[in-house]
This record gives C-alpha cells, structure tokens and sequence, in this order.
C-alpha cells in the first residue's frame, strides 16, 4: 500500500455506511476536537440533541467508532456538510447526490489537498474540508462544492502517481473501485494523467466496485504464483478419470 487517503473515525462503525451525517462528524471531530464540531449546521441539525451527545461521546472515548479512509465515506461526509444526504437508503447514494449536483456546472476550480509523507503517502484533506466550510458560510451552493471536491480528488490521484511513478510514463494506471462508478471523477482523473504523460485504464467488462476489484486480485494471484506440483493422489485421480 503506497497511499491512502488520510484517516478519521467513523461513529457507529457500519451504521455511518447508511448515515452519511455519522461519516461527516467524524470528519469534523478530527479536525476540531470534541466541541469544534457543534456548529455546523447541516450536518449537526440533522441530529437530534441526545443522538448528537452520544454520537460525540463515542468520538471521544473512541468506542465503537474504527478508522476509515475509505474514499466512499469522504464522500458522504461532504455529501451531509452540503445538507445533500444526511440517511441514504442504500450504500452509495450520497456519493451519487453528490456527482448529481454538479450537473451543469463547468468549473477547473479545485481545493487545496495535501499529501505527507512517502511511505506510504498520505493525501491529507483536511485543507479541503476546512475550503469547503468557508465556501458554505459564504452561501456557495452545493453543485459548485460538488464540482471543487470532484476536481480536487482527481488532482490528488494524479498527484500520487506523479509521486510513485511520474518519471515513467509508459507505466500503466488501473482505476478501480466504486467510486470510478462516478462518471464526472473518471473523466477528470482519465484527463489529469494524460496531461501528465501516464496512460490510464479502467473497467469496461466487469463491474468497477468490489466485484471488478476481487476479480483483479484473483487474476494477479493466478499470474503470479508458482503452480503447486501434483501429488501422488492428483497423479492416481487424474488416472482414474481417464
């Protein structure tokens, strides 16, 4: 694993998956603390006053609230912060209310993202989240939120690769996993490394979620690993069977 995007708690755990506000004061919680997060209203408002206690208990004492840095719940924590989805009713929506939104919108503006370290790096989107409050409290709209975020995370992408591998173009990148399902983020990304000289592949057969992923481990697998000799019993079967 050479990268990652930074990590933050998710409350709840597998619940946040359904309540994109859960993955959103998670965010908050670790850039301001156990109290910064109180006054952001979109995503605070859509908790009652005592699930939004014990919620910040949670993120304070670190139970039942693992470490994410899943890209899916990046976006639905931004996806709540512009009041788009606060419960999704399957996993992804908010992801999708999000991509929806930018419809229309044509901007190359992007936030500030950061990426640390070498190994692994870690893409830091913290900056980001900080532009994007200041935008809502500027009366920016989401749609223009929406479109930022999505250049913002194809920058990054192509950011990394010019870390790992910018010096050799002719090194080929796969684009997998579900938020390449994102029509607008795909073409940005595809775009962002050609501009850079790298040349970019995606699925076109199998689906670009968990199954294409698992597909692709399960052929590296069988690429790559030594055949096991036969044994005495494979040698008497194989016989038998003819």
């Amino acid at each position: 694993r050479v990268a990652h995007l930074r990590t933050f708690t998710l409350p709840g755990g597998e619940r946040a998956i359904r309540e994109p506000r859960r993955s959103a004061l998670g965010l908050l919680h670790q850039i301001f603390g156990d109290s910064g997060a109180e006054h952001f209203g979109a995503t605070t408002g859509a908790f009652s006053g005592r699930e939004r206690a014990i919620v910040t208990r949670m993120l304070a004492a670190g139970i039942n609230a693992p470490r994410t840095s899943s890209a899916g719940r990046l976006f639905d924590a931004v996806a709540s912060l512009t009041g788009l989805r606060q419960v999704a009713a399957f996993e992804g929506q908010a992801a999708m209310d999000l991509e929806f939104a930018l419809e229309g919108v044509s901007t190359d503006d992007e936030y500030c993202i950061t990426l640390r370290g070498d190994s692994p790096i870690v893409v830091d989107w913290e900056p980001a989240i900080r532009a994007i409050l200041g935008d809502l409290a500027a009366g920016i709209g989401p749609a223009v939120i929406s479109a930022r975020f999505h250049n913002t995370l194809a920058a990054a992408i192509a950011g990394v690769v010019g870390r790992l591998g910018g010096c050799d173009p002719a090194l080929p990148i796969v684009l997998s996993g579900g938020c390449f399902q994102n029509q607008y983020l795909l073409r940005r990304t595809v775009a962002a490394l050609e501009r850079q000289g790298s040349r970019a592949y995606w699925q076109q057969r199998v689906p670009t979620n968990d199954g294409g992923i698992a597909l692709g481990q399960i052929a590296a697998v069988w690429l790559t690993a030594p055949l096991a000799p036969a044994t005495t019993e494979d040698s008497r079967r194989t016989t038998e069977e003819e």
